[in-house]
């Protein structure tokens, strides 16, 4: 598989009548106001994209439906389920308030929000007028029992009464190209039963109105159904990929398992077949990113948080039909509709410069773990992302010991990340508590080797408490 867009062609790949913009998402994990999300978007300004298929205006902006507002938010999950309690009245503000500023697309699934997600969505969409939005959701069957013919189209019906509606604007094949054996996985999930026919069925009848796939993992899977489109065997209206500026290049070094993004938008674009992104801030990796990459780029943009400029990148190709961010918060919202309301384009020169700090980053050597959250629960009550987070971020703030360094840093950093540790992760959900059983590995759209993560950090911080 060659890279049919160098470095050198990268202008010339994201460039012809794109947008992007200003300051954005200030990294509000906290659920904190800063000063940038304090702004007020306009209304009136959102940037839309036309779907080349049905015509229709599709906001630049899509609401992604998978971390939506908890009331159990911040309880020690150990102490209890770790249950997810959505925050209905929250949900229903916060899409009264996207809506009221353009955004008409709502990305959801079966499997968001531990099932939750599509029945929220339905409640907060269904109080208004259904030409008014757009509904994605997926046929989410990971698990053997849904395998089936029955069980696949019991979980599409499904989608349709928690969405109370009786059609899907956009229906994706969930995950394509995930699993130990891809292809098998595949076949079984929607060739062997005879979904994927069914599936064609229901667009014909208009129950979907656009059918496409979202991708993660085997390039094979990937090239093997945009053949299918070529040879007229299935139509895609749309694909949903993984755009940033990191995976951009780096996808398939971070994780082999994965791969760059340039080639999966060019395969798309030379097809005329409209991309949908997710992740564009990597779970936030890419909000979230060391202090002196940070003041790098408040060097060149004081007034530019460092979030804005991954949506402004996967904004401007012309091929994007919507960008998904999963909205958590109020501030989240905000500062998301600043950027795109309108968006403006990333010019050259500040795409030369995102590159350079995708190589930056990319030679901080993290673990990378985006919170999805795909690998909870694990069945032993570990916290898998909280660990991998917990040490993603000490390499971020320099707070990750130098064990062959017993200088006074050192004694700082081992303070710092055991302390943090104890902080971020409750002891019994800590990666001491892994026994290796392999079950979270397939459900990782990343691609990492999650029991060998839990036993190295683990390791690491045995040492660190002996001061070995």
């Amino acid at each position: 598989m060659a890279k049919d867009i160098s470095r050198r062609n990268f202008l010339k790949a994201l460039g012809g009548g794109a947008v992007a913009s200003s300051a954005l998402l200030a990294a509000c994990n906290d659920g904190k106001q800063t000063a940038a999300s304090a702004r007020e978007p306009e209304k009136g300004k959102m940037t839309y994209r036309v779907n080349p298929k049905t015509k229709e205006r599709v906001s630049l902006l899509g609401y992604g439906m998978m971390r939506l507002p908890d009331r159990n938010e911040g309880k020690d999950p150990s102490t209890g389920t770790g249950e997810i309690d959505i925050d209905q009245d929250m949900v229903n503000r916060q899409v009264d308030y996207a809506m009221e500023h353009g955004v008409n697309y709502f990305d959801t699934s079966p499997a968001y929000c531990q099932g939750k997600s599509e029945r929220a969505t339905g409640i907060a969409l269904s109080r208004h007028k259904r030409s008014d939005y757009f509904i994605a959701t997926k046929l989410s069957n990971f698990a053997e029992e849904t395998w089936t013919r029955q069980a696949s189209m019991e979980m599409f019906e499904n989608s349709l009464k928690e969405l109370q509606v009786d059609y899907v604007d956009y229906l994706l094949l969930h995950a394509i190209g995930q699993g130990k054996d891809a292809l098998a996985m595949f076949n079984s999930r929607y060739m062997d039963n005879g979904i994927l026919d069914w599936l064609v069925e229901q667009r014909e009848k208009g129950r979907i109105r656009n059918l496409g796939f979202s991708y993660h993992g085997d390039i094979k899977i990937y090239d093997m159904l945009l053949k299918w489109h070529d040879e007229g065997r299935y139509h895609w209206d749309f694909v949903q990929i993984e755009l940033n500026y990191l995976d951009w290049n780096y996808a398939d070094e971070i994780n082999p398992r994965n791969t760059d993004a340039v080639y999966l938008y060019n395969e798309l674009k030379k097809r005329g077949i409209p991309a949908v992104i997710m992740e564009p801030l990597l779970g936030g990796r890419l909000a979230n990113v060391p202090d002196n990459i940070v003041a790098k780029m408040k060097q060149r943009e004081p007034g530019q948080s460092v979030a804005s400029w991954a949506f402004r990148f996967a904004g401007t190709p012309d091929g994007v039909l919507t960008v998904l961010s999963g909205m958590t918060y109020m501030e989240h919202l905000r500062e998301n509709l600043c950027t795109y309301s309108p968006l403006k384009p990333l010019t050259g020169e500040e795409q030369k410069f995102l590159m350079e700090i995708a190589d930056d980053i990319y030679n901080l050597k993290t673990i990378p773990c985006n919170d999805c959250k795909y690998c909870m629960p694990c069945p032993y009550g570990i916290d898998i992302p909280g660990v991998l987070l917990h040490y993603n971020r000490c390499i971020k703030e320099g707070n990750l010991p130098n064990k062959g360094n017993r200088d006074t840093d050192y004694r700082r950093a081992r303070r710092a990340f055991l302390v943090g540790y104890d902080r971020s992760v409750p002891r019994l959900r800590q990666a001491s508590h892994c026994i290796g059983c392999g079950r979270c590995v397939d459900h990782c759209p990343q691609g990492i080797n999650i029991p060998e993560e839990m036993q190295r950090i683990d390791k690491f911080v045995e040492e660190l408490k002996q001061d070995v």
